[in-house]
């Protein structure tokens, strides 16, 4: 199957929100029903407006991943869970980097695939914070190309 790297349509942040709810709920088992209901709505009306996005489409043009950059950071990547360990992230992470000059990231610490991923992929933990950005109790881990 084909896979293309596209900018991503207000109209299709339904699309997008499909794919982030469906990828924390098989990645972020540390969050409970209440976090994702916060946290949704914020990523929708708020978050996404917020970055630079990209979306991985099938060949059938169906939104299965996306990814969202703001100056060097790469403040968001998700796919599918049935997408998982195909190759896709690394797709999306190497379009981040080499079109959207990323350089950072930063993980939920209780994300051990996340961080495994990213570490197997050159980057380096540089700092740690306790709390995510809203002040919840989730540890943050700040990573850094090498």
């Amino acid at each position: 199957m084909n896979y293309s790297i596209n900018t991503v349509e207000k109209s299709e942040y339904t699309s997008i929100i499909e794919v982030w709810e469906a990828s924390v709920r098989a990645t972020h088992h540390f969050l409970s029903e209440a976090d994702i209901a916060y946290f949704k709505p914020l990523i929708l009306n708020q978050y996404l407006d917020l970055v630079e996005l990209r979306s991985l489409k099938n060949s059938d043009g169906k939104i299965v991943g996306f990814l969202g950059t703001a100056e060097g950071n790469l403040e968001m990547l998700f796919l599918h869970p049935d997408l998982r360990r195909k190759g896709l992230g690394k797709l999306l992470l190497n379009y981040a980097i080499e079109q959207l000059s990323v350089q950072k990231v930063d993980v939920n610490e209780q994300n051990p695939e996340a961080t495994a991923f990213y570490l197997k992929q050159g980057f380096a933990v540089i700092g740690r914070s306790e709390t995510d950005p809203q002040g919840k109790p989730y540890p943050i881990l700040h990573l850094k190309l090498k």
